[in-house]
């Protein structure tokens, strides 16, 4: 480092920086040196740079190492925090920052910085980006994520000079993302502030508004908050429990929505203040809820045991909603000082209060598994954007606990379902769920879970994640997982049926596939750009290479010329139904076995199969009939197709009760039926949905309709849109 030049004052000539040095009072006399010298390393770093408001740039830093200070993180943060811009916004590499200040400090800093250097399709993505890296950086070191919170915490409020459509980019990204992730730690104030601080760059005037109505809602309801303080000390005195006790106001932003999610008007939020009582420990916090319920009458269901089941990010509390004089609901949160403590400060406590050792550990473990499942989230997310989403999800409040048959406690976010709970039991259980056991009632995997259920998942070796379970999953970990297994086994399927598919054709051309020289088979992989044959395969079953070209080229006939409509000599794809989702059955026609078929390649969907003589793809057959395949069945498909019947009966008491009994006796599943509206009079006419093993099967349960006396029509549906 050069010397200080003579002009440039010397920072303890700089308040800010003396005060930020007598917060440090808590590290040792060489760690404060050590933190002088990284701050005249960033100040020169930055020197001639200014923020938007003017100010020496190096004041910004300076905030952020003082916030940190505060929670009395180590030496390594308070340095990361003063050297969190210097890679991103000066020369410094970090290189230079391990000779200096040692790697565990460049590491830091690196978590920090953002990938502006690095060129993204969109906005979007980069933010995405830079968010999983900072993401990936807090799993591996906690410091990371207190600096950045730190960090957007002094940017929010020093935005004057940002420009309006910035200002409101940044707050709507802390409201979804930083704001949460603060709450998720436990972070309470902070979380607070940050979103009040954003509430009012979104919204001014309405933030404005409801400023001077809570000033004045204040002022108004002085005496009776005063009565209610009074008479909760009188009573705790009385009752011999020692205590603390303060009033609240409930957060501007938290009012805010309130009134929209519930449609109120700010006179109608009665409980905007409320009350807490910090005692000795918890068997006083009982006693205390106990006094209090003796002397304000308990609102019947508010009543919230955080104590016995605390919450994911370590926050213990007893809250109750209590009716004071005049009707006025308040709500009162009795806990231990230790809990406060977290309370306030969250995972930032464990620095903090090293004195409550076991209640750190605890809350250090908690927030390390939520780590790990970021990173699980980030091992089966596709892109980054992905990751994002995901991670969203999760950071909403867990407002469900729900109990496994081991009586383990799993939290969840209000709305979750049963295929929620398998998955945040094991990966394996979610991908093999069939049904869940709720309260000892087999219930549907989309049973959405209450407050304090009993689960037992079911599972099955043959069940397995589709597309419809991401429609009613609340959890990140879930969606994740879902997607992750359907794409997984999207290509896996694919793959085998474009290698049945190529070697179906080589097969007609006279040639096996094992007889491909394995130089052709190189020279084939080098013209398409793929590395594996495996690659070659899974392009043919998802539609993007045809079989019958790859079939000619690698048997040297890729000049081979021949008349539009014959790219392949005619060939019959044999399948079972079975393939997965790599052949898809038209909705159209529903085809089952013994059914004369064909199929089309859709580019990204694999194969669909449709009957010959479907209406719906006539007129595609002869445009392109270059994209259609002559498909077979296997003799033994050993599966059960959907097929539509449609069955007119006499408009006769008992009618449909027979004939579902005639379905069912005959070993056939039933999955849908419904009426026609517009009928009426004489004849009824119904719509079943069946599952049946093949044509044959079909037929049988057709005749055995017709006995009944009421059917006067029975037909095979068809005719629905193609697919």
């Amino acid at each position: 480092m050069a010397d200080e030049p003579a002009d440039i004052l010397s920072p303890e000539d700089d308040p800010a920086y003396r005060v930020f040095l007598d917060s440090l009072s808590y590290l040792s006399r060489e760690e404060i040196d050590l933190v002088r010298k990284a701050y005249l390393f960033g100040e020169e770093a930055h020197r001639g740079q200014v923020r938007k408001s003017g100010e020496p740039y190096i004041t910004h830093p300076l905030a952020v190492a003082g916030a940190i200070a505060d929670w009395k993180i180590d030496v390594e943060g308070v340095i990361a925090a003063l050297l969190h811009d210097v890679m991103e916004d000066t020369a410094v590499g970090k290189a230079e920052i391990v000779e200096h200040f040692g790697k565990p400090v460049a590491d830091l800093v690196d978590g920090l910085s953002k990938l502006d250097r690095i060129e993204f399709q969109s906005q979007e993505d980069a933010q995405a980006e830079n968010f999983r890296k900072m993401l990936m950086a807090m799993a591996r070191d906690l410091r990371v994520v207190l600096i950045k919170l730190a960090d957007r915490h002094h940017n929010l409020q020093t935005m004057a000079a940002v420009r309006a459509e910035k200002r409101r980019r940044i707050a709507r990204e802390t409201l979804e993302i930083y704001a949460p992730i603060a709450g998720r730690l436990g972070l309470s104030t902070l979380f607070n502030e940050l979103q009040d601080l954003s509430f009012q760059l979104i919204y001014p005037m309405r933030a404005r508004v409801l400023g001077r109505a809570l000033k004045a809602a204040r002022g108004n309801r002085r005496e009776l908050l005063s009565r209610i303080l009074d008479g909760i000390k009188g009573k705790l005195g009385a009752a011999n429990i020692e205590a603390d006790v303060f009033g609240r106001e409930k957060s501007l932003y938290s009012i805010y929505r309130k009134m929209l999610d519930k449609r109120l008007s700010f006179s109608q939020v009665l409980d905007v203040y409320g009350f807490r009582v910090v005692v000795k420990d918890v068997p006083t916090t009982y006693l205390a809820l106990g006094s209090l319920h003796a002397l304000y009458k308990p609102v019947p269901g508010k009543f919230k045991d955080y104590i016995a089941i605390p919450k994911p990010n370590g926050y213990q509390s007893l809250h109750t909603t209590l009716i004071g004089p005049h009707g006025t609901p308040f709500e009162v949160q009795i806990r231990t000082a230790a809990m406060d403590k977290v309370a306030q400060e969250g995972i930032a406590s464990h620095w903090l209060y090293k004195d409550s050792e076991s209640l750190g550990d605890e809350l250090q473990q908690k927030t390390t598994k939520w780590f790990h499942s970021l990173l699980e989230l980030q091992s089966t997310a596709v892109d980054s954007s992905e990751f994002l989403e995901h991670v969203k999800v999760d950071l909403f409040p867990h407002e469900i606990y729900v109990f496994t048959p081991k009586g383990k406690i799993i939290p969840l976010p209000r709305g979750a379902t049963a295929v929620d709970l398998a998955y945040a039991v094991h990966t394996d259980i979610g991908n093999h769920s069939a049904l869940a056991r709720i309260n000892f009632n087999l219930m549907p995997l989309a049973t959405e879970l209450t407050n304090g259920d009993r689960v037992d998942i079911v599972t099955s070796a043959d069940a397995h994640p589709t597309a419809e379970w991401l429609t009613h999953v609340k959890t990140g970990r879930a969606r994740s997982k879902i997607r992750h297994y359907l794409k997984t086994a999207h290509v896996d399927e694919s793959t085998a049926l474009g290698e049945k598919m190529l070697g179906q054709e080589l097969r007609a051309l006279g040639v096996s596939a094992a007889e491909v020289p394995v130089a052709r088979w190189r020279s084939v992989l080098r013209d398409s750009g793929n590395r594996l044959v495996k690659e070659v395969y899974t392009d043919i079953g998802l539609g993007f290479r045809l079989a019958g070209v790859v079939a000619r080229r690698l048997l040297s006939k890729e000049h081979a010329t021949l008349p539009a409509g014959q790219e392949t000599p005619g060939a019959s794809l044999v399948i079972r139904g079975s393939e997965g989702m790599a052949v898809q059955f038209a909705p159209c026609c529903q085809p089952i076995p013994g059914d004369p078929v064909i199929g089309s390649i859709w580019k990204g969907k694999g194969l669909v199969i449709h009957t010959h003589d479907c209406p719906a793809i006539r007129k595609a057959r002869s445009a392109k009939p270059a994209k259609w395949i002559d498909v077979e069945w296997e003799p033994e498909a050993g599966q059960l197709f959907s097929v539509r019947v449609q069955v007119v009966v006499q408009n006769t008491l008992g009618a449909l009760g027979r004939i579902a009994t005639e379905i069912s006796s005959s070993g056939t599943n039933i999955l849908n039926v419904h009426m026609d509206e517009k009928d009426s009079g004489l004849y009824t006419t119904l719509h079943f949905t069946v599952q049946v093993a093949d044509r044959t099967s079909l037929a049988r349960l057709m005749r055995s309709l017709r006995r009944i006396p009421e059917v006067v029509r029975i037909s095979r549906e068809q005719g629905l849109p193609a697919a």
